[in-house]
């Protein structure tokens, strides 16, 4: 999924966090919401300006920067 086209960072708005296009909803706030075991349906209902697909790119976001930050595995020594 292309998360690119759901979540922007704009200094002016929320402090530069990373927010859903066109919402004030922060990535921050819906993982925490899908953390605490939300789901997509939950999350749509408790923002109503998210779409599912949203919610799916803040997902992927969170999968991508954590693929990012983690190590990588060691070479075995011949």
């Amino acid at each position: 999924m292309n998360y690119q086209a759901y979540i922007v960072r704009e200094p002016s708005v929320c402090g530069g966090e990373p927010v859903l296009r066109g919402t004030r909803v922060t990535v921050r706030t819906v993982l925490a919401s899908l953390a605490e075991g939300g789901t997509v349906e939950q999350i749509v209902a408790d923002f109503p300006t998210l779409t599912p697909d949203a919610v799916r790119a803040v997902i992927a976001f969170a999968a991508t920067s954590a693929r990012e930050d983690l190590p990588l595995p060691a070479v075995p020594a011949a």
